[in-house]
């Protein structure tokens, strides 16, 4: 017989001080995140660089300026001098050495030029150092810089392969703080990389516990708190704290220009929340799927107590067994795919998920490429993302979830195809549409985590939002490249992850419809396509 938890623990009420108490401190758990995931935008920008012309090479001042070439910059349609190259510095010691000056003697244009063979010299007025121009990850290793990005994102999807197994096996909680400490103690550990490698490999691991205790909360939060609730938790809840972190990240990169300075105060508030352990209670939904009843009654005891509330005798007098109710089965990823519904159901949730992963990573970490402050200009990406998580809240409360999230990725997708026909020197009215893109698909975002964890039962939820999660950081992982073919023409990223937005925005349409239906607990419970 089906056991329905939600009336069953309904004599909790649902906003007494044990929810608020979870919610709360669920969400503390989240601000980390927001400046670990995308801390890439101040640690790995490009200052601007050119050429070293080591001091120990005795020429004169004029013959040092003219050392390095000018080339044509045909986006700004100006001059400008090379990044990558420098005029051949034999050449350049010999007219020095002769007393012949640049442009009145010689036609420095007719100098050969060779590659910056003494390494680079960084502009520090921005920074006074990032992992670019410690490494020299610029002109031909420029590749490096995404690749970074990249690989922080596989780690994310490895994370996502594995964490949301372990959860649905060996609970929410655990897997929420062993994956905070990994994330925690390998950024720690990330300041003192001594090489380009290394610091990758780091950030890999960084990465598989960053989204892990994320999606963990997530899912340990709707698990607990009543369907009133759920809502505003996943967003203005998680979401909302996600954004306060990433608004914490700019103003932290302003007064720590040091990329390792900043890595290190990242570390802080991760070693405060590990202490939530105390505090934060398992999932008794989850203790319940197995079979651990006395166990999930325990919880609920002890909830009610903290709300002043009278407790039945038996919580869950549907189940006969009290004491470990049977070896109950274990479910994996294979399960998503076995019948035709649950494997439709799925496909389209990871295509819509990897679309909007995409259009929100590449906007994110897009903002030290775009006119204007990279500070300013960061803390307006990440406060953008208030009134977008509002508004998806007021959404969710009234709107059928397929209706809210065709919406907003319609939106986020639209306004970014316009941005090729805005003309260059209008840089504010593009900063403007890239803004109200980021709008939409931060809305989108956090839609799409309750409308995916409505979807799935108890005994999947976690490894199907950790199949989802995986499916999005293709999306991330593919986000800093998308960015790099920007290097080929302007506005091209903004025309595939605005026409990529627009049809997940079409696909989501087919998924089923769950507003104001019960979390499910069983495979059977779940809805099909057609619903």
């Amino acid at each position: 017989m089906r056991i329905h938890y939600d009336d069953s623990t309904a004599f909790l009420g649902d906003w007494g001080p044990f929810q608020k108490t979870v919610f709360f401190l669920l969400c503390l758990s989240i601000i980390p995140n927001g400046f670990t995931g995308l801390s890439m935008v101040f640690m790995g920008d490009t200052p601007a660089h050119r050429c070293l012309i080591p001091a120990a090479l005795n020429i004169t001042d004029e013959w040092r300026n003219a050392a390095i070439p000018l080339e044509e910059d045909e986006e700004n349609r100006d001059s400008r001098f090379s990044k990558c190259s420098r005029h051949r510095m034999d050449v350049v010691k010999s007219y020095s050495d002769r007393g012949l000056l640049p442009w009145v003697d010689v036609n420095v244009s007719d100098i050969a030029q060779e590659g910056c063979l003494d390494g680079w010299e960084y502009d520090t007025g921005t920074y006074i150092s990032t992992i670019v121009s410690e490494w020299d990850l610029v002109c031909s290793d420029d590749w490096r810089a995404p690749l970074t990005s990249s690989l922080f994102f596989c780690g994310v999807l490895t994370g996502s392969v594995i964490s949301g197994q372990m959860s649905d096996r060996f609970g929410r909680k655990k897997v929420l703080f062993v994956t905070m400490g990994i994330q925690t103690v390998f950024t720690f550990i990330q300041v003192f990389s001594p090489s380009w490698l290394i610091f990758c490999l780091l950030f890999f691991i960084v990465g598989m516990g960053q989204i892990s205790n994320y999606v963990a909360a997530f899912v340990l939060g709707m698990e607990i708190l009543s369907p009133s609730i759920r809502d505003i938790y996943s967003t203005l809840g998680v979401c909302l704290f996600f954004s306060i972190g990433y608004m914490m990240l700019p103003l932290a990169a302003y007064f720590l220009r040091d990329w390792r300075m900043l890595l290190l105060a990242f570390t802080i508030p991760g070693f405060f929340c590990m202490l939530l352990w105390w505090f934060i209670p398992e999932s008794p939904r989850w203790l319940l799927s197995q079979g651990r009843v006395n166990e999930a009654e325990a919880i609920l005891r002890k909830a009610a107590k903290m709300n002043g509330v009278k407790v039945p005798d038996v919580i869950f007098p549907l189940i006969q067994t009290r004491e470990n109710a049977g070896r109950l089965r274990t479910y994996s990823l294979c399960d998503l795919v076995k019948s035709s519904n649950i494997c439709c159901i799925t496909v389209l949730l990871c295509l819509v998920w990897s679309a909007v992963s995409v259009g929100y990573c590449a906007l994110s970490l897009n903002t030290s490429s775009l006119h204007g402050n990279i500070y300013l200009n960061c803390l307006l990406s990440a406060a953008v993302e208030v009134p977008a998580l509002i508004m998806a809240w007021l959404m969710l409360r009234r709107w059928p979830r397929r209706l809210c999230l065709s919406s907003t990725l319609s939106l986020g997708g639209l306004v970014l195809l316009f941005i090729h026909l805005i003309p260059q020197h209008m840089n504010s009215v593009a900063f403007s549409l890239v803004m109200l893109g980021k709008f939409g698909l931060s809305a989108a975002f956090s839609i799409i985590y309750p409308a995916t964890a409505e979807l799935y039962p108890t005994v999947l939820r976690n490894t199907a939002l950790g199949a989802c999660s995986m499916a999005s950081r293709v999306g991330s992982i593919s986000a800093p490249y998308f960015l790099y073919l920007g290097g080929y023409y302007r506005s091209l990223p903004y025309i595939l992850i605005g026409s990529v937005n627009i049809l997940s925005g079409l696909l989501s349409l087919l998924l089923p419809e769950s507003l104001g239906s019960p979390l499910p607990e069983t495979i059977s419970h779940m809805q099909t396509v057609s619903g």
